[in-house]
């Protein structure tokens, strides 16, 4: 039986150094709200949520885009991955960012792709330190929404960021590693470090304590679940045998992905040539998913209600040896039609759809506090800032956007829009956030092709 004892929304498991946030609980529902809910009424609202992934180096279009528009369409090869989430996302075909064009700036694609993809914005050509560009969306909306969270946004990459230095044609490295930027001269580094991501999201107290806290765990070779277990017992004592699962099964969660890291960390200490930082999986696939799974706790734990996630920088010539492709990818990307190139870049195409898959089902398997899913509750948007990457096209780009942002977005379809700019449905996800703007970078008015 389910007891009807009420927890705060942000509460947290303590101990030495470390806070770890609850999942959505059942006894975080006011009483009234929980017996309506039972009874068919309504449940209790959930938070939404927003995330963006990049894809770098643009795609192999026509084994990107569908034949057929609207819904009941067949998926290209390249998205045969998300086939078990058809009906949770939609694909939108012909989305441009003109400020990632030369514009008069000569070359340096790459650079203006990563660059302008959040903040429709075109970059000051500049190596020096007189950068300047724009404030991206996730940063809009973090600014409007942090102070309801732990943390205002959670930045994620694959690419250790640079910040200085001259990286594409004469453009600043910030341009091409960083895709949150907290105000024109500012940008956002993202963690690459999965350890450091863990210790962010579950370290709690002073800087001194959170440093102990972890000294201790890796002396004594414990979890951080060991520190805060008094805690957990007597929270469990309180909950009805609904939560009492539900916080299992989240701390299980919670210490898988701590011993992954472990085993990320302990491959690197048996390799003393590898160049990675400690707790960088030696494995691309293993470190993309662990970033998933970090985003998807923060979401499940209300941490955070922003992210972004540069799954690598564009004009990244990381080879995929896993794949069989040991050419480096921007290198593949200039293929000149040689179809030997074409097939490793779609190898490559296909890999980055099995690790979005990945997320997906994370999201769409973890409940939120009012029943639905996580996918449910959040706009998760995946794309790039090139299409076709021979040619460094910046319009039809490849754009994905999934979830129902709490029931608004209608999905499961292949929309095809002409001459757009991508800050249209950028206006629109923050609309759903409840951050309303008359304008954001070069948009011309709201995407409305998503509505339910």
């Amino acid at each position: 039986m389910q007891k009807s004892w009420q927890i705060p929304r942000r509460t947290f498991l303590r101990g030495l150094g470390t806070a770890i946030a609850l999942p959505a609980l059942e006894a975080m529902v006011a009483p009234a709200k929980a017996v309506a809910a039972a009874a068919g009424g309504a449940a209790a609202a959930a938070p939404k949520r927003m995330a963006f992934v990049y894809i770098p180096n643009g795609v192999i279009m026509e084994n990107w885009t569908p034949r057929q528009v609207g819904a009941n369409y067949a998926l290209s090869p390249t998205l045969q991955p998300l086939k078990p989430f058809q009906n949770d996302f939609t694909l939108i075909s012909g989305f441009a960012h003109d400020k990632a064009r030369a514009n008069g700036d000569g070359p340096g694609d790459h650079a203006r792709a990563n660059a302008t993809f959040l903040t429709g914005v075109q970059a000051r050509k500049t190596a020096g330190a007189d950068i300047r560009l724009g404030v991206s969306v996730d940063q809009v909306a973090a600014q409007k929404l942090g102070r309801a969270t732990r943390f205002p946004s959670l930045e994620l990459s694959c690419d250790r960021g640079r910040n200085a230095g001259s990286c594409d044609s004469g453009y600043s490295c910030a341009y091409q590693f960083n895709l949150a930027w907290k105000s024109e001269t500012t940008p956002m580094s993202p963690e690459v470090d999965p350890r450091l991501v863990f210790e962010r999201l579950f370290g709690g107290g002073g800087a001194a304590e959170t440093k102990e806290s972890r000294e201790r765990r890796q002396r004594y070779n414990q979890s951080i679940l060991d520190f805060v277990l008094e805690d957990a017992n007597r929270l469990k004592g309180k909950l009805g045998t609904t939560d009492q699962r539900k916080l299992d099964e989240y701390l299980t969660a919670v210490r898988e992905l701590e011993m992954r890291i472990q085993q990320a960390e302990r491959v690197v200490d048996d390799l003393p040539a590898y160049a990675k930082p400690v707790g960088i999986p030696q494995e691309n696939a293993d470190h993309i998913r662990i970033m998933f799974d970090m985003m998807t706790l923060a979401f499940q734990t209300d941490t955070t209600r922003v992210a972004t996630f540069l799954i690598a920088h564009d004009g990244s010539n990381r080879p995929y040896k896993g794949l069989g492709v040991t050419d480096g990818h921007h290198q593949l990307s200039h293929h000149q039609g040689d179809k030997d190139k074409i097939a490793k870049i779609a190898k490559i195409d296909y890999y980055h759809m099995q690790q979005f898959a990945y997320f997906l089902d994370k999201l769409r398997t973890t409940k939120d506090v009012d029943g639905k899913s996580l996918l449910d509750n959040s706009m998760i948007l995946l794309g790039g800032g090139i299409s076709d990457g021979n040619r460094h096209w910046h319009h039809d780009l490849p754009v994905i956007v999934a979830g129902r942002a709490g029931g608004t977005f209608r999905q499961g379809r292949h929309i095809r829009v002409e001459k757009t700019p991508l800050s249209n449905l950028f206006l629109t996800m923050l609309d759903q956030m409840d951050v309303r703007i008359p304008r954001f970078g070069d948009s011309t008015g709201r995407f409305n092709g998503l509505y339910a």
